[in-house]
Formats: C-alpha cells, structure tokens, sequence
C-alpha cells in the first residue's frame, strides 16, 4: 500500500503524525497495534519513511521515491535493523550478553551501538510482534526504549498488546490501526472454508463424507512449509543478494536470519490456519445464536456457501469446543494428522 491509501483507510492517525513531523515533535518509539499483521508490518516501514524522507510532499507526506524511502521500502536501507520472533516457540529471546545469537533481544541493541562508515545517520528499529518478546528480554529493552543511542527511531508491530508489560507499553507511543477483521491471506483458505463447509453441512453422521473433508483440510496443512519458505525468498532476496558481496560471517549472519525468518512464517501461517478453522465455527455459532451477517468480523467465510435457514446452535457449539480442543492439543507434540483428522471425525458424529 502506498502512504495515501492509509491516509485514506485512518486518516485521523496520518493527520497526526504528519502534523507531529512537521513540528518535530515525533516520539523515539512507536508501538503500533493492529489487528492485520500485513497493514502493520507495511505501515512500520511508512512510518519510518515518514520519519527519515528529506524530500517530503507539501502535505508533509513521505515522497516514497528519494534514495531513504527506495531503500526502507526495499528493505536495503543500511541502518535498518529488524527483529523477529524465531525458532520452533517463535519467540524472541533475551539473548547473551557476549557474542548473542541472531534474532535475540541483546544482538539487536547491540546494532545500534556499533560504530557505522554509512551515509545515513539515522538508525531504525522495528520490532515484529513484539508480544513475542519474553519478559526477560521486555525488561531488558527498558533502559534501550528509554534512553535510546542517538539518532535512534523505533517501532515496535504488536496485535496483542495485553501481553507487553505496562512498563514496555508506557515508553512508546502507541498508535491503533484496529479494522476488527482478520485478514487470512495464506494460500488455499478458500479450499479449507470449502471442506470446513461441507463438513459442517454435508458430512454430518457420515464417516466417509468426513474422511474425505479430513484428507483434504491434511492436505492444505501440509503445504503450509512450502509457502513459509517461499514468502521468506521473497521477503529476504535483496538482503541474501546483497550478502554476497559481504565478508562470510556478515553473510552467514544473514543466512542464519533467513532460515529463522523461514521457521518462524511457517509458525504464524500455521496459527492462521488453526485460527481460520476456528473462527469458521465461532462465527458459524454467532449465526446460530441471532447475529446477523453484517455482524460478523469476517462474513466473507460464508460468501459462497449454501447455508441453512437456520443453523443448528447445539451442533456449532460443541463443534466450536472441538476447535478449541484442536488448537489447545497442538500446542504439545502430537500427531498434526492424526489430531485434525480426529476433529473432523469428532464434528461429523455428532448428528
């Protein structure tokens, strides 16, 4: 999205913080909490060219052309450190006080304190997800968030801030881009709503029919690796072709980060896609209990089903509880297969 169309879509948080850089009044830290994980990731990096462009438009908005906001918005800006949750628990650890691995709390405070030969004086922090960060390293950023080097601006993405600790929260500005909707963009939702429908209304008190809506809501899962590692080339291909021309820790460095940044979307399209089949039957259950449509946060699951009149409440209930189940039983090391094919089975039996 370009830096007008969020003007169009929250024009009031635009308006303020054009008018907080005009004054030169911006803060040293952002926290920005949005309930679409893209429309936050994106605007983090508007928010920076909003802060660093030198050729701004006369309504004070970043030009998205000059070599600052080409190279943010490419990811290749040299003073642009970026922090993520990795790893199998997609956290973001506290790290090491000598020689910290990549991705921990400490090496990335540590990237502000280096000695730079770069053109841009300017260093910019984002934090994705920062309630990821556990709160070993949350305290350890305190004194980083309060009293930052120089020319230090950061930004820190979060949709849970309920899970920062009100210190963590009180030395950033916050900023709300609340749509109450999620935006499930990982390949082969529609085909998972498709096999959810047909299990909710085709396959009840038969196995076969359900095994069938099983096989295919396993398969769908299973290509959720190969997309998390292809978002991940594409998000990281500026920066792994850039490592070429660098010495060979720098480049196995970012290496490392690229395989973390790999497992940690995998992670997140998988909790997208428990999250889509769950809010499939809590918003199958809201119909059945007199929400209409237009209440929903996302009636788009429904757009092209044959719903019944009237959908039985008892059903979508206990097969929400089963959702619930599922998510909750994922959480340890279980059989993925096994555990979403026994939901299923479970959905069609109650009849």
């Amino acid at each position: 999205m370009q830096f007008a169309d969020y003007e169009t879509r929250f024009p009031a948080l635009v308006r303020a913080l054009k008018n907080a850089r005009n004054t030169n009044r911006m803060s040293h830290a952002y926290l920005l909490h949005g309930d679409n994980h893209r429309l936050r990731e994106d605007f983090a990096v508007k928010l920076a060219m909003l802060h660093l462009c030198d050729h701004r438009l006369p309504d004070g908005s970043p030009c998205g052309v000059c070599a600052i906001c080409d190279k943010l918005q490419r990811g290749v800006y040299p003073e642009l450190h970026q922090l993520r949750p990795s790893g199998k628990m997609r956290f973001i650890k506290v790290g090491s006080r000598i020689n910290p691995d990549p991705n921990t709390l400490r090496w990335f405070e540590d990237l502000f304190y280096l000695t730079t030969n770069s053109a841009y004086a300017q260093k910019v922090g984002i934090v994705y997800d920062v309630d990821r960060m556990n709160q070993e390293a949350q305290t350890a950023f305190l004194k980083t968030l309060e009293e930052p080097p120089p020319n230090t601006f950061f930004i820190l993405t979060t949709g849970n801030p309920a899970a920062l600790l009100p210190t963590t929260r009180s030395r950033c500005q916050t900023l709300m881009m609340l749509e109450n909707r999620t935006e499930f963009d990982f390949s082969g939702c529609p085909e998972l709503l498709n096999a959810l429908a047909h299990l909710s209304f085709k396959a009840r008190g038969r196995l076969a029919a359900a095994e069938h809506c099983a096989a295919e809501v396993i398969r769908l899962a299973g290509t959720l690796k190969a997309q998390a590692n292809t978002a991940a080339e594409q998000e990281w291909s500026n920066q792994l072709a850039l490592s070429e021309q660098l010495e060979p820790a720098a480049r196995k460095r970012i290496e490392e980060q690229f395989q973390a940044a790999a497992v940690a979307e995998y992670l997140r399209l998988r909790m997208f896609f428990l999250s889509a089949m769950h809010t499939w039957f809590a918003q199958l259950y809201l119909l059945a209990s007199g929400a209409t449509m237009e209440q929903l946060p996302n009636p788009d699951f429904f757009a092209a089903v044959e719903m019944p009149a009237s959908p039985d409440e008892d059903f979508a209930y206990h097969a929400m509880k089963f959702a619930d189940e599922l998510i909750f039983n994922l959480r340890f090391n279980v059989d993925e297969s096994l555990a979403l094919r026994t939901f299923c089975l479970n959905v069609a039996v109650m009849a």
